[in-house]
This record gives structure tokens, sequence and C-alpha cells, in this order.
């Protein structure tokens, strides 16, 4: 090694000093490590003296010529000398590279760490939290008289009231009045509640049968030949009544228009009367029941409309977005709002949160609430600061939440490893919120306001072991066996709504939303009539088609029967009066036209409604009909 030093530093001094034009003498010595460049300083450009420097071996002598190591001599060499002539870069297949530094990992601010706090196991016991008090403000189930004969259509008008229609018909016959003075020529006669009714029954029929096109309901030809449409409403006037539909009042559209491209413009104006009275219709007919949970519901739709939403994970991607509050039991769709996009309210109107928090908070009003209940939401909307402000206001929290969210612990200490197994438990108490990690398929993360951590529960699971399926109990935390008994509701309510949905494609979109709420209200008053069967024998349960079928028969029936009866046709008959001929007498018509204004009689014409004598010797009721 140390000849191939000497060559190497005896090669690269040869080089730097020939193109300088300097001399230098090499002498032996007794350490090939002493090797000394005799330098002509005179001769050189350089007029800079080097100093002498202490050597780092004392107890050897210096010699005659003043000598250094080689390395700090050429360093010194190298700059006493001109600089020189730029050389190109040589490659040499033996020099080694540098490795490469990983980059330095971020630092975590993780104050929970540095005050020693970690992930329990399971098998230290954690601390059960005191249950809530539940005080609902009404009976949870029906809030309505049980006792009374519920019909599906009395259900269904709970929803959809008589002035809830009468709303419907006269913006209806408004919105028709409005297009046929702009010069839209369609056959239009004015709607009345019979006619709507009609209306309805047939689309609750299209939830039952369905067609690819609309119109083949009223074709005769075999397998399009249904009765009931077509005779009881025609084509034409089925179309020109749901090509007229309109739900806000002409004035109130005209007042949003002026407000466009302003903070106080409504993007839901079409739809706010009927909107407002179904969502106070849902909350007013019935109390939900300890548990509840929230979660989105998209309404297809792939309208040009600002309001439309996309999202990946659900099974109708494009749409509008509701947010609903439902009964983890029954899937009862007990409150709900339409998200119309962003808005330009400002951040302290929501107190800094955002959608995920405003959202929940918008769907509970606590006054018709109460308090008590158990909230089951996604990862969407948990956050550790909206469960501590639910959990301020007596109402219990459990949900999903992200590992990356604020408020999440970030602590690694005893966390889980890459080779946890299955069913591993690892649990943070922050009083009042428990975070726990559970190891399934992949790791699931829980935060909740009302379990404890573990409580000896398990779940099956099927395991692959030595090659063979098998079926394996493994330990389950009870928030995340809650979480997955009682996030169901809305899923439950799109279920119901989706198997019978009379939904269509509209080229308006607050039509849209009028299929929506129509269906909202038939499974609710379906939901309503199941809760009515398990307190009351007398009433037969049914299916939903089975209620949807009757539903139909009924607002038919309703229809007819709500038309105003025509009056009788009536005939020139004479008539009394009174009840005999000596009650009630008037002056004869006839009579006064001829002269003689001082006749009475007590007989009139029932059609013409006019005095007429009516004697054996006179004849005025035959003289004024015939004319004479």
């Amino acid at each position: 090694m140390k000849r191939n030093k000497r060559h190497t530093t005896e090669q690269a001094l040869e080089i730097i000093l020939s193109d300088s034009g300097t001399k230098v003498i090499l002498e032996d010595s007794s350490s090939e490590d002493d090797i000394e460049p005799q330098l002509n300083i005179s001769d050189s450009d350089c007029d800079y003296q080097l100093p002498p420097e202490e050597s780092d071996e004392e107890d050897e002598p210096r010699p005659s010529t003043w000598t250094q190591p080689p390395s700090s001599r050429l360093s010194r060499c190298a700059s006493a000398l001109p600089p020189p002539p730029p050389q190109p870069e040589q490659f040499s297949p033996c020099a080694q590279q540098k490795p490469r530094l990983a980059p330095a990992k971020r630092r975590i601010n993780d104050p929970a760490a540095t005050e020693g706090e970690r992930w329990h196991n399971r098998e230290e016991k954690d601390r059960k939290p005191d249950p809530l008090k539940f005080t609902p403000a009404r009976e949870p189930g029906p809030t309505f008289d049980r006792t009374a004969a519920w019909t599906p259509l009395l259900l269904f008008q709970l929803f959809f009231s008589a002035s809830v229609i009468r709303t419907i018909i006269d913006n209806t016959n408004a919105n028709a009045a409005k297009r046929i003075e702009a010069g839209l020529k369609f056959q239009w006669a004015p709607l009345t509640v019979r006619d709507f009714y009609i209306f309805l029954s047939i689309i609750v029929f299209s939830g039952l049968v369905q067609v690819h096109n609309r119109g083949d309901y009223w074709r005769r030809k075999w397998p399009y030949n249904f009765a009931f449409p077509r005779e009881n409403m025609s084509r034409d006037r089925f179309e020109a009544i749901l090509w007229s539909l309109h739900l806000s009042s002409r004035e109130d559209d005209e007042e949003n228009d002026r407000k466009r491209q302003t903070a106080n413009y409504d993007r839901l104006c079409k739809i706010k009367p009927l909107y407002t009275d179904i969502v106070a219709a849902c909350m007013a007919h019935f109390q939900p029941y300890r548990n509840i949970c929230i979660d989105e519901r998209m309404v297809a739709s792939k309208a040009r409309t600002s309001m439309k939403q996309y999202m990946k994970d659900k099974p109708t991607k494009w749409g509008y977005k509701l947010f609903v509050l439902a009964d983890s039991a029954t899937g009862y769709t007990w409150n709900f709002s339409v998200y119309s996009g962003k808005t330009d309210k400002p951040e302290g109107s929501t107190g800094g949160h955002g959608l995920s928090y405003s959202s929940v908070v918008d769907l509970l009003p606590f006054s018709v609430l109460g308090s008590g209940y158990t909230l089951f939401v996604d990862n969407f909307y948990t956050s550790p600061a909206l469960f501590q402000d639910l959990y301020r206001k007596n109402i219990a929290c459990c949900g999903t939440i992200r590992k990356n969210h604020v408020g999440f612990p970030n602590t690694v200490s005893n966390s889980f490893s890459k080779k946890t197994d299955r069913g591993d438990i690892h649990w943070i108490r922050q009083d009042p919120l428990l975070f726990v990690k559970w190891m399934d398929t992949r790791e699931v993360t829980v935060c909740s306001t009302l379990h404890e951590a573990f409580s000896g529960k398990t779940v099956k699971r099927k395991v692959k072991e030595a090659g063979v399926w098998q079926t394996k109990s493994i330990p389950v935390p009870d928030s995340i066996l809650d979480y997955n008994n009682n996030m169901g509701g809305v899923d439950l309510s799109d279920a119901l709504i989706g198997y019978y949905s009379v939904h269509h494609k509209s080229m308006k979109w607050y039509k849209t939303f009028f299929y929506h709420f129509l269906d909202i209200a038939i499974v609710n008053s379906f939901l309503l009539y199941k809760e009515l069967c398990k307190t009351r024998a007398d009433l037969t349960e049914k299916s939903q088609k089975m209620f949807r079928e009757q539903l139909a028969a009924e607002m038919l029936s309703f229809g007819v029967g709500s038309a105003p009866k025509p009056a009788p046709m009536l005939t020139c008959m004479p008539a009394y009066y009174g009840t005999d001929a000596t009650q009630s007498r008037r002056y004869c018509r006839r009579c006064q036209d001829r002269g003689t204004p001082r006749v009475k009689t007590p007989v009139y014409c029932r059609k013409c409604n006019v005095p007429l004598c009516l004697t054996a010797k006179k004849n005025c009721f035959a003289q004024w009909h015939d004319g004479q």
C-alpha cells in the first residue's frame, strides 16, 4: 500500500510542477513516507516563503533538509505555484464513489411520546367509561296515534300532506300558464287533486313495473299491454303534467334570479317548498332509537350543474350528494341535507372545522332529538374535536378515523410491527377519547367516547393455516363490533329505496329531487307501517312490494273519489216551494209579464227556478215553456 501511495504522489507532483516549469529533486530518506521535493523557489513566480511546521514525530530528529509529509508538501507547493491550465477530466474506473446518504427522517412533533405515552396491549385493562343517560325528547318510535286505522295512503299523506299537494298543484298550473304565455303549444287543462293523485299512482306503478321507454306503459301490443296507466290517464296528459311540474312559486324564482352572482343566491330555491316540508315531516312523525348514524347518499344524475358531485367509492358515482341521519335499527331517514357545493360563507360560520364537522352538527337538532344518543360515523366525519364537542352535549360517538388526522396519537412506542398477528389490539386513552388499533386483514383504527378498549369479545374469521382454510375466533374491540352493527342505517335506507325506485331521467335537476323525495316518503311510510305491526295484531305485515302495490291502488281510488260529483241532470218539472200548496207562495213570472202582477203561486220550475201558475183553470207552467 505504501509503494502505491508513493507512486501516486510522485505522479501527481510531477504533473503539477512540470506544467509550471519548476524543478524538483526527490531524495531518499530513511522512511518511504518522507519524500522531500527540492524546490527552486527563486526560479518560480512565487515570492511566498513557506514556514516550517512542527513534526508529529517528536522522537525522530529533523533532517538537514526541511521536509514535510507528502500530503502537506503537496498542498504547500500547489499554493505556491501558479494555477495550471485546465486539464480534461480523466475517468478512473478504480476511483471509489462516495456512498449516497439516506435522507434524514422527518422529526415528528410528538408531545405524547415526550410525555412517555405509549400504545397499550389488549392484556392491559382499560377503564370503562360511564354510560350516558338516554333522555330522548319523545318516546322512540312512531310519534302519532298508533291505535288509529292506518293504511299505506294515510301514512304516505303524513309526508305529502294536503297543503304540500296544493302547493305543488298551484305552482305547476302557474308554470304551465307561463309556458303558454311564452308561445309553447301543448294541450293543457288545469291540474286538479284528482289528476295529481292519478299521476302519482302511475309513478309508483312505474317503480314496480319498469320499461325502457316511458311511452311503453300506454302501448297496446304485447308485451306492453298494461291496462292500469292507459285506462286512468292518457299518455299526453301524463307527459303534460310531468313537463309542467314545478315545486317553487314563480315569484320566488324571479326574486332568487335577481340575486344571482351574490352571496344571497339560493341554489336550492326550486326545491325549497317540498324539501323543507319533507324534512320537517320526517322528524315530526318518528323518534329515533338510541343508535343513529350519519353517512352520504348519492342521487344519480349527470346533469350539467355545479351541484353534481363525484364519489369514486360509492356505487352511484355521479350525482347529487346528501348528508343523511338515519336510525341504525330501522333505516328510517330522520334528517337530511342537500349539499349544494362550496359556498362563500366565512370560516367563522362553521367554527373553522370544515364540512365534515358542520354537516354533522347541522343534522343534530338537540332540542328535537334529545340527549344520550350514540352516533356512528365513518372516517370522513370522525375527528377528536367533533367527538369532544358532542360529548359535552351528552352525545356519545364512535367511528373509524384516519391515522393522519389532527389529534390522532403519533407515538410509535409499542405500536404495530410488520409481523403483527391478526386480532392484535393496541389502544390509547385520552379522556374522553379512546383510540384503538386492530389488526384484521389490514390495520383498522377507531375513535370512541363510549367504549372500553377490549372486553374479551371475539369474531369469526377464515384463516389459512398449513394450506387449509379454517374458521378461527380472533379478539375484536368492542368499538369495532358496535360500529359494524350500527353503521349501516343509511345503507339500509338506500337499499330499500333502490329496490323499487321511481327515479327517472329528467332534463330538469329539480325533478330528480322530486322523484327522490317521493322515494323517501314511500320508504319511511313503509317503515312506519312495520313499526305499527310490532304493536298491533290486527295489522298484517307486508313486504315493500305489497305495500307499494296497495299504495298505488289507494292513490287511484282517492284521486277518483276526490273529484267533485257532477250535478244531476235536471228537467223542467213543477215543484212546490214549501211542503204543500199553502206555503211559500210567490208571484207568477208569466202573469207579471202579461200585466197581472199580483197573482201568487206555490209552484216553480225546478230547472228554470221560476215561479209559475199551475191550476186546473190556468197553466202558466206549460205556456212559459212553450214560449207563449
